[in-house]
């Protein structure tokens, strides 16, 4: 086999640049330049194409692996959530009705970090699915307009907005339907004002129309007009005891302009008041206070307790927009749903939920509904309590591999029998080795942004040096081509104009759209870029700096495998609760669980390789006490944070670290070969067979299948 590229570069025997090598060179390879027994390390170079891929490629087997595609049908990837109980949450489900569809799931749970109880990556994600999700206002989801109002009507009120705000017509109104559901028009007002604060609904029921507002328009021409959007919106939120402060304004006539106009139309609602900071006049606007809270009635105080647990199925969809839809649907906020752990989007999923203030039968009356948009929920029933976080065993996949054929051209010359000979023995050797040895317990590509210019880990990095400008910019990074999320990432590049760019800025990019109006408003320097960070929720800025640790737990795993061996030794940390192997429970021990293998303890065999664990770096976690600590201390070194706290308190971050099981082992592991007539371009080939392998197993939560799977065919499914 020959490589593309002639380039090796040698970082702890994981190379890079290499296009491909074959199995069997790449390990003559990896032995030679390491000059150790090839028994001690099982080391295989695979396919990657650059030097941002994070998942390194040593393997704690040495079988060959094989060649094959996955995801090519939506039936391809099912992943069913395992309760506590141990039960599979559809079991009830599948005597009942087929499959619900979709593709590769994934769950995030909580179970790796002690700083936020926010998810970490569960199974396989192509995207950061636990921003914003417990944040006190409501969700970015929530108000999804396409999913509200259908995407035809989303449309042609952006049309009516733009329309609007061009000719500025008098008395210019949109019928948005009639909504018979006061939940329903409830959802419809809110998601309105939120998008567009200088709109306002008016209900002639059941319709509901929408026109500019007067109000929003007067005080438009007193203060910027990000500023008019964001009161507006500070106003619709009314969270008791909150704040909101205009820019600076050290013009006083002006400043009386805008208090009169505020004591005018919002008198009732906010108190006002100038104040002087550094030189520098600006006047807050405080909600008032209205004494002692209404005593609910007996009624209000029922609704409020009812729980009602059900499982969801849902089909190419994220958990939190089939959240967003159900909360629309349902007249409540999408914070009153509560799950273990999220969902991928390419995925058959199934997975508990729990949803407050909605009674068994309404849910029950709203299922028809639901399945028109790939949701169907059964094992309706009532509970007492919600669902928390990382509340799962683990997950189950149903996962098919088509296609097979062996790595290596030598191969492609041999009859096909010979060849689906030599495969079934490929598969079960590797199947096997898995199933006894297990697999490195990396964390996925997808954990740092799969396919994106700029990583998440390398935003991280700057974030953890404290250089908020570097990290915006890299944030910024547009990717190839010029679809409108790119154009508007590069015109702010190229012209440090936020004003511009959140124009262009697709209304579907929320995160990006946050941080530019902040951006916008307190400038592209230090401070600004700070205010742009601070603009996101807290667990959609503490993503970027997890990101950063994750690579370089991965790292640190390679290199342990590599130069360690497979055997504990001495200063290894283990993991000594009996009968609790899942990283969810670590966040609730002390550190005395976490044990330093003596000389003595390495010369007796008395802990195995599972047994290992590798520090997530931060503030609170200890490190091996042998030539990995030197190896994690000169690793922060050299990516210039041997002073880092893993604090960055103008973000109001802190990432005390935890422990990550160096390997995991699926449990259940089948499989099961079968032929199949072989297809191109979609299209069934005559008089060509090839081979199909269907895994089923389980995996522990915060575990990755296509790290498992990568493991079985030493190279990226």
């Amino acid at each position: 086999m020959t490589r593309k590229n002639t380039e090796v570069i040698q970082r702890g025997c994981v190379y890079r640049r290499v296009v491909y090598l074959a199995p069997a060179a790449a390990t003559a390879l990896c032995y030679q330049c390491r000059g150790v027994s090839k028994n001690i390390l099982d080391i295989l170079i695979m396919k990657q194409v650059s030097e941002a891929v994070n998942v390194p490629a040593c393997f704690i087997s040495n079988h060959e692996g094989f060649l094959g595609s996955i995801k090519n049908f939506i039936e391809d990837f099912v992943v069913t959530e395992i309760d506590i109980y141990g039960q599979h949450v559809n079991t009830a489900a599948a005597t009942q009705t087929p499959g619900c569809a979709s593709s590769v799931g994934n769950d995030r749970t909580n179970a790796e970090y002690k700083e936020d109880s926010h998810s970490s990556a569960s199974q396989d994600v192509d995207v950061p699915l636990d921003w914003g999700v417990h944040d006190p206002l409501p969700s970015l989801g929530s108000l999804d307009l396409g999913v509200i109002l259908g995407q035809s009507v989303s449309e042609e009120l952006e049309q009516f907005v733009l329309t609007l705000r061009d000719k500025n017509p008098p008395e210019l109104e949109l019928s948005l339907g009639s909504f018979a559901d006061k939940h329903q028009r409830a959802s419809v007002h809110r998601a309105v004002r939120h998008r567009f604060p200088f709109l306002m609904t008016v209900t002639i029921q059941p319709e509901i129309r929408v026109r500019e507002d007067p109000d929003y328009r007067e005080l438009s021409q007193l203060v910027k007009e990000d500023e008019a959007e964001d009161f507006f919106r500070f106003i619709d939120a009314k969270v008791r005891g909150s704040s909101y402060t205009f820019g600076p304004d050290d013009n006083k006539e002006h400043r009386t302009a805008v208090h009169h106009f505020l004591n005018r139309r919002f008198g009732k609602l906010v108190e006002t008041k100038s104040f002087n900071d550094q030189g520098r006049t600006s006047i807050s606007v405080r909600l008032r206070e209205r004494g002692r809270p209404k005593k609910r009635t007996a009624e209000e105080r029922k609704d409020d307790e009812v729980y009602t647990a059900f499982t969801l199925c849902k089909e190419n969809l994220e958990t939190l927009e089939a959240i967003s839809y159900m909360a629309a649907a349902l007249g409540v906020l999408p914070s009153d749903f509560t799950y273990a752990g999220i969902k991928d989007k390419r995925a058959i999923t199934y997975q508990s939920m729990v949803v407050k203030k909605v009674s068994p039968q309404r849910l029950k009356e709203k299922n028809a509904e639901f399945q028109n948009r790939g949701i169907r929920v059964f094992q309706v029933r009532s509970v007492s309590e919600p669902l928390r976080l990382g509340r799962l065993q683990g997950n189950h996949f149903d996962l098919v591999v088509r296609d097979l054929r062996p790595h290596g051209a030598g191969d492609t010359h041999s009859s096909g029998g010979d060849v689906h000979t030599r495969l079934a023995a490929l598969v079960k050797e590797a199947v096997e080795n898995v199933k006894a040895r297990g697999f490195v317990n990396y964390y996925g590509p997808q954990r740092f942004g799969s396919g994106q210019s700029v990583q998440s880990d390398r935003v991280g990095l700057a974030l953890l040096k404290e250089d908020m400008v570097s990290a915006v910019r890299l944030f910024f990074t547009p990717e190839e081509g010029d679809d409108p999320q790119s154009h508007a990432k590069r015109h702010f590049l190229q012209t440090d104009n936020a004003k511009e760019s959140l124009a262009l800025m697709p209304l579907s990019k929320p995160r990006e759209r946050l941080m530019l109006r902040a951006l916008n408003r307190y400038g592209t320097g230090p401070d600004g870029c700070d205010q742009a960070w601070l603009s996101l929720p807290h667990s959609m800025r503490i993503f970027y700096p997890h990101a950063y640790c994750s690579r370089v737990w991965n790292e640190a795993a390679a290199h342990r495998l590599t130069t360690m061996g497979h055997s504990v030794r001495r200063g290894d940390l283990v993991w000594l609760r009996q009968g609790q192997n899942k990283m969810e429970d670590a966040r609730e021990t002390s550190m005395a669980q976490i044990h330093v293998v003596t000389d003595k303890e390495e010369q007796d065999g008395i802990y195995k390789l599972e047994q290992v664990v590798l520090p997530m770096p931060g503030n609170t976690v200890k490190y091996p006490e042998n030539a990995m600590g030197t190896w994690y201390r000169e690793r922060l070194v050299r990516d210039g944070l041997e002073d880092c706290r893993f604090r960055v308190s103008s973000l109001k971050l802190n990432l005390p670290g935890c422990y990550r099981p160096l390997l995991a082992v699926p449990h259940n592991l089948r499989y099961q070969l079968q032929r199949a007539a072989s297809r191109e371009g979609g299209r069934t080939m005559a008089g060509s067979e090839s081979l199909t392998l269907t895994l089923n197993f389980d995996l522990d939560s915060s575990c990755y299948a296509t790290i498992c799977l990568r493991e079985i065919m030493k190279c990226d499914p």
